[in-house]
């Protein structure tokens, strides 16, 4: 089905009444019941979180490969197994309460608006999607049907970024002209697309893995486990991992929408496999927290320009590995990632922040909290008793800036103009992209 079609579907669904989707919460009892699509590292990771909270019930998990399936089933013997979520789904309508999405990229939005259709909260793995039309209409699901959703964006709950925000907010550099980001990861590839495919191992159901995406040929090392990201079918590259990461607090601290210009550098496209290196350029309208337009620059692969004034630090000390530099009229906040407090630099020096001025729970050494408060902030909203602070609504428009910097990537050095109200580029090859088609599988 063209993607399009499906989306104009999922609209018309959306704007139906069903059953309220919080009218379970309002039990005597409080439980969550749980459904888990996707169960490979993340996956695991935020099965974990989720049922630390001691409200969840875990009832179902849905994975395509069985020896992952059969793992974490003797870590949750009473819940029931499927491989296939649209089975899991239908089947268990009635016994599910909330449905968490920790699938590659391409099957996000598949499995997310599923789940939405039928009036489930839901918590989405970053990044919410592998398409832009698949973002905007999750997003138009939710808010339709006021649903409780959350992107898996942990950090945006740690004590550092938050501390970061308010800093920003606050005014500690002055107007924002810049940000810089940058991670040495590689999630690409260069190589050719492999000439011949190899036996599917008994433990996976390759059709259900490739879902809506193209048919392909299995091959060995290069799809499961963990070598999507580098591919386009079915990742988002380094920006769409790591990327959604390092971009979400100064994204969220400026208070942004979606870019006005996009560049990216980096070699030809070859249909098949990421870029290993990108530089991408956007260029944001102003908000009460910049200067009238924001540059932005995103590294990845080797990482950003250590030789970059604005990106020196003081007394000649490497830049960590992962990090995001924010350049003001009075000075410069650097942020390294992850679990790293923010540092204030003025005039080539590093200065103190009063941090005490600024009502933050800051976490005890040692302390794993951290790492659950995103999760069970989603629990505690599907329950009635907080909201998210990563829904859909924000969750789509970060997810969009980043999706348009992977898209850049397919014409380097040329500069996409995007019209955000029409939800396209200026340069019509480019909005072939921002969509495609869903194979029936």
């Amino acid at each position: 089905m063209n993607k399009r079609d499906f989306l104009k579907n999922v609209a018309a669904m959306s704007s139906l009444t069903l059953l309220s989707p919080q009218s379970w919460a309002s039990s005597a009892d409080k439980r969550l019941r749980t459904a888990h699509i996707g169960l490979g590292g993340m996956g695991q990771a935020d099965l974990a979180s989720i049922s630390s909270h001691s409200n969840v019930d875990v009832v179902a998990l849905c994975d395509v490969d069985s020896n992952m399936l059969a793992e974490v089933k003797l870590k949750f013997p009473n819940a029931k197994t499927y491989k296939d979520y649209r089975v899991m789904l239908k089947e268990l309508s009635n016994e599910i309460d909330a449905v968490v999405v920790s699938t590659p990229d391409h099957t996000h939005a598949p499995a997310s608006i599923m789940a939405m259709e039928m009036n489930k909260p839901v918590y989405c793995q970053k990044p919410l999607t592998h398409y832009v039309e698949e973002a905007r209409a999750m997003d138009k699901m939710a808010k339709d049907k006021k649903l409780v959703t959350q992107m898996g964006i942990q950090v945006h709950s740690f004590y550092d970024y938050k501390l970061a925000t308010l800093l920003i907010q606050d005014g500690i550099i002055g107007k924002v002209h810049t940000v810089r980001a940058w991670s040495p990861k590689n999630w690409g590839y260069n190589g050719p697309t492999p000439a011949n495919g190899d036996p599917v191992p008994e433990n996976l159901d390759w059709n259900l893995w490739l879902g809506t995406s193209a048919e392909r040929p299995y091959k060995d090392g290069f799809y499961h486990p963990g070598n999507w990201r580098k591919l386009v079918d079915y990742g988002c590259a380094t920006l769409g991992d790591m990327g959604v990461h390092i971009f979400d607090t100064p994204y969220n601290a400026l208070q942004l929408d979606v870019p006005r210009t996009i560049t990216t550098n980096c070699r030809k496209p070859n249909g098949f496999g990421y870029p290993e290196k990108n530089m991408v350029s956007y260029e944001f309208p102003g908000t009460k927290y910049t200067t009238d337009t924001l540059k932005w620059v995103w590294y990845d692969g080797v990482g950003a320009d250590k030789q970059r004034e604005d990106l020196m630090l003081p007394d000649g000390a490497d830049l960590h590995d992962q990090g995001a530099m924010f350049i003001g009229e009075k000075g410069r906040l650097y942020l390294p990632h992850y679990k790293i407090m923010p540092k204030l630099i003025v005039d080539g020096s590093y200065k103190d922040i009063d941090i005490t001025r600024y009502k933050l729970n800051q976490p005890l050494p040692g302390d794993n909290s951290e790492s659950n408060k995103h999760y069970h902030e989603f629990v505690d909203a599907c329950l009635g008793t907080g909201k998210t602070s990563a829904p859909f609504s924000y969750a789509s428009r970060l997810t969009e800036t980043i999706l348009l910097g992977v898209i850049a990537g397919r014409f380097p050095n040329k500069t996409l103009h995007w019209d955000a109200k029409k939800a396209q580029f200026k340069e019509e090859q480019a909005n072939q992209y921002l969509g495609g088609v869903y194979r029936k599988f």
